[in-house]
């Protein structure tokens, strides 16, 4: 491999291109980089928020009340963008330092703790759920914040807070659903109207 005797100033300038010109371009790239890490992310969480819905669709209360034929019709339907929902593959790797690193499995840690006692006790676990979503949110909380949580969440790159953040707006949201499909179970008709009362109001 051939070695320039050149100094990279000199070289540059010997074609006609000074470092400072190289700087100045290499400095308009940076908007333009940043701009398609944040067109990534957007991508990442519409991806979330469809194969959230589809699901939703999926497990509906509404599939009792409709025909089998119907049913299996919109079964194979929500199936089959389920499927190509999860073949768009998107990845956006976060530059994290090592005390990052640690934070962020210690709040993955402490968010895997409460999902995996949810069955145990949903009302007690739900409430701790949203103590750790009020530690991450910006706005004042409707109720207690767990602090240790927040000093942890505090420790991780943005860009993983706000992941943290929506994972547990996913999960809140989930819960919620899945309580609301219980209630229809139990008492169809009154629930229904209720419901309906508190989604107008």
């Amino acid at each position: 491999m051939a070695i320039s005797l050149w100094p990279a100033g000199r070289l540059a300038k010997r074609h006609g291109v000074s470092i400072g010109q190289l700087a100045k371009r290499s400095g308009e790239q940076v908007p333009r980089v940043e701009a398609l890490r944040d067109a990534a992310s957007a991508m990442e969480q519409e991806k979330e928020t469809l194969l959230e819905m589809i699901h939703n669709i999926q497990n509906s209360q509404d599939m009792r009340h409709i025909s089998e034929g119907e049913r299996e019709e919109l079964c194979l339907t929500a199936s089959r963008l389920m499927s190509r929902t999860l073949t768009v593959e998107v990845s956006v790797e976060t530059i994290r330092n090592p005390q990052q690193q640690e934070s962020l499995l210690h709040a993955t840690r402490m968010i895997d703790e409460v999902v995996n006692k949810l069955l145990d006790d949903l009302e007690g676990y739900k409430s701790r759920l949203r103590s750790l979503y009020g530690a991450c949110t910006s706005e004042v909380p409707s109720g207690p914040i767990d602090q240790k949580f927040q000093s942890v969440v505090i420790g991780c790159a943005i860009e993983d807070q706000k992941k943290i953040k929506r994972r547990l707006e996913i999960l809140l949201r989930n819960i919620e659903n899945s309580e609301k499909s219980i209630m229809l179970l139990e008492h169809p008709k009154s629930t229904v109207q209720q419901l309906c009362n508190n989604e107008q109001g």
